[in-house]
């Protein structure tokens, strides 16, 4: 059997599916909402279209001009047929190309979409090769397979490292990290996002005989419900997480703190605050090993290499399980308004996940932290053990998942709350 003869029953099979991969018009929303604001006409690229449940969603409710980019020229006719029935013709522009090699100029997208799709040239190529699109304060948005749980049953790590290795949250906000974006989203997809694709697949597999079939459709039949019982029997084990991710700001080096910055961190806090409060609660902090976590206090530097500003995590407990409080934040005066305690923040932040952290909490402005991804720690079922406006004591799950601890918070001694 020829590898054409493969291909071509794949998409004989899959030919007129309403989803090429796990997804939904919900998590699609989801995504966009994560993104924040964007221009009110966005410029979206979706590489690895397909029938272009994305791209007909983008350009009727965000208003976006979308270039759906796929090497199935079949795919591209749905999308065109579907565009003009609904009246998008003018809003979605179909290009055959591959996504490996989007042929666009440079910072010329507002939103880089890739749902399912990016899978077919790898993540990590997928960061680098994507990354030149996006305009100022654009982001790249695609959704990836990854391990759910700790230990993955060897029967379901035997079938993924055949087919495309996966790995956990952590390990792909991680890579994000190192090819110079900044994770500033993350949305686990529902188990119905599988139905959405498996649902019809495994109605029409099940609709052809595989002993009177050719050998390459039943071939590819064999491999579709192979595929179908993983999921039915291992689904706890994997999904598809969603990612928004934008380019770090250039403007501003960030990195953990090293011993030689013990003084400048506490000459920043004491700077930024009315008092030496907050330099005396991170120097107590320092002290405690329940509370410290290495690598969770973070700088960033000035053009001259002095700390610009500052951002602290440090162990804590909601509901009895590990989380962790953002406490202080601090930018020198001089350097207020620049971005750099933005930039330092999302560093930190950035190396919670990649750690494994699942839960921040933080008191504060609303208006301010809502940039990061935080909302009111109440919707989550965390809540302080003092009395403060709902509004200010927020909370920020790093995975995406539902599984995030609830409860009361428990705060290091230092904080003496």
């Amino acid at each position: 059997m020829s590898d054409n003869a493969f291909r071509d029953a794949f998409f004989a099979l899959h030919h007129g599916l309403p989803r090429q991969g796990p997804g939904s018009d919900a998590t699609t929303r989801r995504l966009l909402s994560l993104a924040g604001p964007v221009p009110p006409r966005p410029r979206v690229l979706d590489l690895g279209c397909g029938p272009g449940r994305a791209a007909l969603l983008l350009a009727a409710e965000a208003g976006a001009e979308v270039t759906a980019v796929d090497l199935h020229e079949p795919f591209l006719d749905e999308l065109r047929r579907a565009s003009d029935e609904r009246g998008l013709t003018e809003r979605i522009r179909t290009v055959s190309a591959d996504m490996a090699a989007p042929p666009f100029p440079d910072r010329s997208f507002d939103l880089v979409w890739a749902e399912s799709s990016a899978y077919a040239i790898g993540f990590d190529t997928a960061l680098r090769s994507w990354r030149r699109l996006l305009a100022p304060d654009g982001a790249l948005v695609l959704t990836e397979c990854e391990w759910t749980c700790a230990e993955p049953s060897p029967s379901a790590r035997a079938f993924w490292e055949e087919h495309y290795p996966l790995r956990t949250t952590a390990a792909n906000a991680a890579a994000a990290v190192g090819a110079g974006y900044h994770v500033a989203g993350v949305h686990r997809q529902p188990e119905s996002d599988w139905q959405e694709y498996y649902g019809p697949l495994g109605a029409r597999a099940a609709a052809v005989d595989p002993d009177t079939a050719a050998p390459e459709t039943a071939a590819v039949l064999e491999a579709a419900r192979a595929e179908i019982a993983m999921r039915r029997d291992h689904g706890a084990e994997y999904g598809y997480t969603g990612y928004v991710l934008r380019p770090a700001d250039p403007r501003w080096r960030v990195r953990p703190e090293t011993d030689a910055d013990v003084p400048a961190v506490r000459a920043v806090n004491a700077a930024a605050f009315p008092t030496d409060a907050e330099a005396d609660l991170v120097d107590a902090l320092r002290r405690d090993p329940s509370a410290w976590r290495p690598g969770l206090s973070w700088v960033a530097e000035a053009p001259d290499g002095s700390v610009a500003a500052y951002a602290l995590l440090t162990r804590c407990l909601v509901g009895g399980e590990t989380a962790l409080a953002l406490a202080p934040c601090a930018t020198a005066p001089e350097h207020r308004g620049q971005g750099a305690g933005s930039a330092v923040i999302r560093a930190a932040l950035d190396a919670a996940r990649a750690g494994g952290e699942r839960l921040v909490v933080v008191l504060g402005r609303p208006e301010y932290y809502a940039r990061f991804g935080f909302g009111p720690a109440s919707r989550l079922g965390v809540r302080p053990s003092f009395d403060v406006p709902d509004e200010t004591m927020m909370a920020l799950v790093l995975d995406g998942s539902d599984a995030a601890p609830q409860g009361m918070i428990t705060y290091p001694e230092a904080f003496r709350v």
